[in-house]
């Protein structure tokens, strides 16, 4: 399978300077028959450029990935590249329980033209520090794409500590971390703890967390949110990035009855339900996962009410 693949993809790089701003951790969105919907996914694509999203995440925990099959997660990549057309960096999420699957798939992103590997912390074995260091520099090494860490101990059971990131973050070919452990205090000692001039990034993995995170040198969020909402999230970090705080305070508090509404059940679900209320795709999602308690589905119909979206 192939793909056109932008040059930065192509050579194996990825400036850090392109990973920052709202990125979107994008929704795998599916028929009423549960395959993949390409039109629908195609549709979402455009709309986040569009709306002036700066990255775009396929295959990630919000993908659904647990539930796609190989082929599904290649067509998912694939179609991601295509329509993005070099516009804005695509990170596929790649990260498994497996160094070699971690190393085999970040090498299929890389063939599908993939800017760069979202790559989780191994969830169920739960490596020490020095295993999980081995596991990241030979995903570097021979994955063959720039390596974003993914920390969210909530999902794996297991939290990456803020020694082992910056341990991480000298290593080449590792550019950015995507934090997502809800702990401010570990994000800050990250950036105290990284040198003069590094390149490394820092990016919120919690919608409810960007601004604070952004306050305190984050140069970016990869967002749930902005599935939704994506002018309205790319506007939050707009303001910040022109010096408007107290606009982008404002964003952010009108903003976050949507953060909190989109985890009242396990992410995607109540992501999908707010989509489908806006017309962009199903609410289906795949086993294990399942539908929106109908008190969910009441509580995103007004919130978009009252923000204007329904």
């Amino acid at each position: 399978m192939t793909a056109h693949r932008s040059s930065s993809a192509a050579h194996g790089t990825l400036s850090p300077s392109r990973l920052r701003g709202a990125m979107t951790a994008l929704v795998t969105p599916f028929r009423a028959d549960g395959k993949v919907d390409e039109a629908a996914l195609r549709s979402l694509i455009e709309r986040q450029l569009e709306a002036g999203i700066t990255g775009l995440i396929p295959c990630g925990t919000t993908g659904e990935t647990p539930t796609l099959n190989h082929d599904e997660i290649a067509s998912v990549i694939r179609i991601t590249v295509e329509a993005v057309r070099g516009r804005v960096p695509v990170i596929a999420g790649t990260g498994s329980n497996s160094t070699q699957k971690t190393i085999e798939a970040t090498r299929l992103a890389r063939e599908l033209g993939a800017d760069a590997a979202l790559v989780v912390t191994p969830y169920y074995n739960k490596p020490g520090p020095k295993m999980l260091e081995a596991h990241y520099r030979a995903v570097a090494a021979e994955g063959g794409l720039p390596v974003v860490l993914y920390n969210v101990p909530g999902r794996t059971g297991i939290n990456m500590s803020a020694d082992t990131t910056l341990a991480l973050a000298e290593v080449p070919g590792i550019v950015a971390i995507k934090e997502a452990a809800g702990d401010l205090a570990q994000v800050q000692a990250i950036l105290a703890g990284l040198p003069a001039g590094s390149s490394f990034r820092v990016l919120s993995g919690d919608d409810n967390l960007a601004l604070p995170m952004f306050a305190v040198g984050a140069t970016g969020v990869i967002s749930v949110a902005s599935n939704v909402l994506p002018a309205e999230v790319s506007a939050l970090w707009s303001a910040f990035e022109r010096g408007d705080v107290a606009g982008a305070a404002r964003q952010n508090l009108r903003l976050f009855p949507l953060f909190r509404a989109l985890f009242v059940e396990c992410n995607p679900v109540p992501a999908k339900v707010a989509m489908q209320q806006l017309g962009l795709c199903t609410d289906v999602v795949r086993m294990p996962l399942g539908p929106a308690q109908p008190a969910t589905v009441e509580l995103m119909k007004k919130v978009l009410t009252t923000l204007g979206a329904s």
